[in-house]
């Protein structure tokens, strides 16, 4: 269509009031003229100044009071000024006035970029930020950290020192060992709320709200954010914030294409499907498999049909995950492919490596996901794939698919995101958000802090609850257990459970000491009994959770290739391995931190099994080595450099902030030079310094 004719019904649509059709259209009009590399008449810029979208005015055709419009939303966002879209400057413009708020927005609106300039303009000595994924809290502490790292200590790891200043960002688990030493919050952002549902997540809702409450009570201002949540039901935890739902103000336009109904279900078809859209190789493209099993299909599809390519960062790659993981790793042969694989399982370095790889130019064309990458990172693409609509076992609701094609589309760089949709698609449905307490919550709630929030049953049940752990552990104990926040467990009548087992039958834990033998074999008992506490949720049989904690006791002196082939007999292949890791070092660490705690009141309070229970949490690695992952800097890089005596990880005072210190004093030129270092793991480094240097003194790696 002709630009002025377009111009022309844009008008028109804004003119009858209906804005979402005008802005989308326009939208489409901008991709159109972004192609073409076409100046913007006037006329155009003024419908962009009309809809609200001032950071798309061309400013090199653009009348002076356009200019002024742009100039008059543009905020320091921490190292630059940036314009902000209408409603971003409603958003903030309230924040700023003091008020508490919460945002429901879709994915492209950026709602996190409001953080930035709050925190430029108020300077707050506090900010806490609880994310859902640990892969979240990488991206947000890399892009906080260039713009406020010289006034801020930017903490992320648990014992990192507070300093004058501070902006926190963790998962919700990670946030209780700060709330004693929190006295005040300027401002808590809960990013990606609507997880504190049970219908929304269940196994982690309760330990979310758990955070909420009581990050709230020092919580001077609050700001929550969300995707794709029509209406928020009245709850405890946002009654006194304002809710402002701005669905309908998109960024981008997403065009759907209903391929599953040309392809009725047949599998032969749906793969040449995928195939057409991702072999070109002309665009990037997102493919949400929706399972673990469907990504093994699409995998054995990629490198059936799909040709190798030959591009320096790919073939590096492919060759580095061949020697420092497996040699016939089926993820090297994707990656020659120019594709990738982002999923909550594999080593966090792998996922950042790949995300990092997906956004270069010369990098993937592809990447395959499960739910992680909508909970896991920012990033986006011109093309989605919905290859199966399922999240896991279940089918895929109506919010979650919102989300996940949320990524279709970027801002200045794809104006309309193309969504191929292979499966069909969920019912439509308006969500609405409901919050409730948890009844397995209300053990760690205070009958009298939150006596607002409870109903008169609830109060009862806690009064009556720490009457009965009280009568197990003492009334000092009790105390410490609240003031302390000792117990990591949301699930309060377990505890009480274990304790009052604890109390009745003590000689069951004799030898609960071994753990803390040098010798793994001595582990065993102790780990079978504590894994059957809870016998769920464990992603293998407990033998094999017991057969990687015993392989993980020489995870620092053991090369990965080495440890991998002595698991296998075992049963355990690297997709295992990844995942057990990571329950290992979360699930297992907090559950003997809870057992530590109580069998120290109940049982021995000569027995403590903290070190051994710091050594689960980093997976047996050094601590700085196992938390420098999250940073992006791979275990097996780390290993390199201590053994060319760069960085002694062995000290036992290394802790992460001084590891980092260290890293910045010796400088990324004199890491470059150590021996033996390959192509790849100094194009790692050049990542890894981009993320822990200030400002834009550094450049992403190319």
């Amino acid at each position: 269509m002709e630009v002025f004719a377009a111009c022309s019904e844009v008008n028109d649509l804004i003119e009858g009031g209906n804005d979402l059709a005008a802005r989308n259209m326009l939208i489409r009009l901008l991709g159109d003229l972004d192609r073409s590399r076409t100046p913007y008449p006037q006329v155009l810029n003024q419908l962009i100044r009309t809809a609200g979208l001032f950071p798309y005015l061309q400013l090199e055709t653009a009348s002076w009071d356009q200019k002024f419009v742009h100039e008059a939303f543009a905020v320091d966002v921490g190292n630059r000024t940036a314009t902000l879209h209408r409603e971003q400057s409603t958003v903030l413009a309230k924040l700023l006035d003091g008020r508490s708020i919460a945002v429901s927005a879709p994915t492209s609106f950026g709602k996190s970029f409001i953080i930035d300039a709050f925190i430029a303009a108020k300077r707050p000595n506090t900010v806490v930020i609880i994310v859902p994924t640990i892969a979240l809290m990488d991206e947000t502490r890399r892009r906080l950290y260039k713009k406020f790292a010289r006034h801020y200590g930017i903490i992320t790891a648990p014992d990192t020192p507070l300093e004058a200043r501070n902006i926190l960002i963790f998962p919700q688990e990670r946030a209780f060992g700060y709330i004693q030493k929190l006295r005040k919050i300027d401002l808590l952002v809960i990013d990606e709320f609507y997880k504190a549902s049970v219908v929304h997540d269940k196994e982690r809702a309760p330990s979310l709200i758990r955070a909420i409450v009581q990050l709230s009570r020092r919580a001077e201002q609050r700001y929550y954010l969300a995707p794709n949540i029509k209406k928020l039901q009245d709850n405890v935890f946002t009654r006194d914030m304002e809710f402002l739902e701005l669905l309908d103000f998109n960024t981008t336009f997403l065009e759907k294409h209903e391929i599953y109904k040309e392809i009725k279900g047949d599998a032969q078809r749906k793969s040449e499907a995928l195939l057409s859209i991702i072999s070109p190789r002309k665009e990037k493209s997102l493919i949400y498999a929706g399972t673990y099993t469907e990504i093994r299909k699409i995998t054995e599809l990629v490198v059936a049909r799909l040709d190798k390519i030959d591009r320096p960062h790919t073939n590096h790659f492919a060759r580095w995950l061949r020697e420092n993981y497996q040699q016939d790793w089926v993820l090297a042969d994707l990656v020659e492919r120019g594709v990738g694989v982002h999923n909550g399982r594999m080593h966090r370095c792998l996922s950042q490596l790949q995300v990092l790889l997906f956004e270069h130019e010369k990098g993937f064309d592809s990447i395959i996901s499960t739910s992680s990458i909508i909970e896991g990172v920012n990033t986006s693409a011109q093309n989605v794939v919905i290859w199966k609509s399922k999240l896991g076992q279940t089918n895929l609701k109506d919010f979650t698919y919102k989300n996940i094609i949320g990524r279709g589309g970027r801002m200045f760089k794809h104006f309309v995101g193309h969504i191929y949709l292979l499966d069909s698609p969920p019912k439509e449905e308006d969500t609405q958000l409901q919050i409730d307490f948890p009844e397995t919550l209300l053990g760690s709630l205070d009958e009298t802090q939150d006596r607002e929030s409870l109903t008169e049953r609830q109060i009862e049940r806690i009064i009556e609850y720490k009457r009965q752990l009280s009568d197990i552990v003492g009334a000092d104990n009790l105390a410490r257990i609240k003031r302390d926040n000792l117990l990591q467990d949301s699930d309060a009548d377990f505890l009480l459970k274990t304790a009052s087992d604890m109390k009745e039958h003590p000689e069951d834990w004799k030898g609960f000491g071994y753990l803390n033998s040098n010798n793994p074999y001595d582990w065993e008992r102790m780990l079978y009994k504590v894994i059957a506490l809870k016998p769920s949720g464990w992603d293998a049989p407990h033998g094999r959770v017991v057969a990687v904690v015993k392989a993980l006791a020489a995870n620092w002196t053991t090369d990965m290739p080495t440890m991998l082939r002595q698991l296998s007999s075992a049963g355990i292949d690297i997709e295992a391995f990844f995942q057990l890791e990571r329950t290992i070092t979360f699930k297992l660490s907090a559950l003997l931190s809870d057992i530590n705690e109580l069998h120290k009141m109940i049982v021995n309070p000569s027995v403590d099994i903290g070190g051994f229970i710091g050594k689960v949490s980093h997976a047996f690695l050094p601590p700085a080595v196992h938390n420098l992952e999250e940073y992006g800097l791979p275990r097996m890089i780390s290993r390199k450099l201590h053994k060319a005596r760069y960085m002694d990880f062995s000290q036992p005072d290394l802790d992460l902030r001084s590891a980092l210190d260290s890293f910045r004093s010796k400088g990324l030129d004199a890491a470059l030079e150590v021996q033996g270092l390959t192509a790849f793991d100094r194009y790692i480094l050049k990542f890894f310094f981009h993320g822990i240097t200030p400002d834009d003194t550094s450049s992403t790696p190319g």
